[in-house]
């Protein structure tokens, strides 16, 4: 129980502090917005998807009702796929390829240990 408690709590922390600092980058930096413009995003979406990933961040870490928490994972799920998919057909190099998969793989630990942990608790 103590190895999923601390598991959950790095992966999800992991996620959030990503989360947390993209959606600063997004609306900060220079070149996060050459980026957009060199995957063919319009400037808006930028914007959008900075404030959606704060709020997802908070909402990750936060005492929140499971299916407001299936929510964010889900959302987070589309944020790293369809990453991985612009930059692929963008042909951007294999790390800005790589590099949403190893979140997606994070955030993947964080969800099931997050329902080991509630089953256990459930449980006890």
């Amino acid at each position: 129980m103590k190895a999923t408690k601390i598991t959950y709590w790095v992966t999800t922390a992991i996620v959030a502090i990503m989360m947390t600092y993209s959606s600063y980058a997004y609306l900060t930096q220079d070149a996060i917005l050459q980026a957009f413009h060199h995957l063919g995003y319009p400037n808006y979406f930028r914007v959008e998807l900075a404030i959606a990933k704060l709020i997802g961040a908070i909402l990750l870490i936060a005492p929140v009702a499971a299916r407001i928490k299936e929510w964010v994972y889900a959302g987070f799920v589309f944020v790293f796929v369809s990453a991985f998919i612009a930059h692929t057909a963008s042909g951007d190099p294999v790390n800005y390829r790589i590099m949403p998969l190893i979140f997606l793989a994070i955030l993947i630990v964080s969800y099931v240990t997050y329902h080991k942990r509630n089953m256990v608790s459930k449980t006890a």
